[in-house]
């Protein structure tokens, strides 16, 4: 019989981020957003008035991917950029559309929680836990 590897939490946590992912990419699926475009619309409208370089900074995209993104979202109607004129730092805020795409992309991210917590009460209560001890030592900037 095969020896079972040392449990690894790294590869615990990668391994349970890959299947929550997964379940979250396709609740977001019909709505048109992808996880990542999820967090970039979040942090919008968290920071109205964000820049394309400080937007990027905390998507952990380039800046190239933040205006392209961003440009989509504009063409959807979703968010809109309130620059007096080119060449100006963007004031980037989200529409009332966008706010809408955001209540209901909530509402799936509740959904898929609420299931999560069912089956794993003890898991989710303890990442729970270690999150908040987590911000409570780390300052972000």
């Amino acid at each position: 019989m095969p020896q079972q590897p040392p449990f690894s939490p790294t590869v615990a946590l990668l391994t349970l981020s890959r299947t929550w992912d997964a379940a979250l990419t396709d609740a977001l699926k019909p709505l048109g957003l992808t996880t990542r475009k999820y967090g970039l619309l979040g942090h919008v409208r968290g920071t109205p008035g964000i820049s394309f370089s400080d937007l990027a900074r905390r998507s952990r995209i380039t800046v190239q991917s933040a205006h392209a993104t961003v440009a989509a979202f504009a063409a959807a109607g979703l968010v809109e950029d309130a620059t007096a004129h080119a060449g100006s730092a963007s004031r980037l805020r989200v529409t009332e559309a966008g706010e809408r795409l955001l209540a209901e992309a909530g509402e799936r991210v509740a959904e898929l929680d609420a299931r999560f917590a069912a089956t794993h009460p003890g898991l989710v209560d303890a990442l729970r836990a270690e999150m908040q001890a987590m911000v409570r030592s780390t300052t972000f900037s």
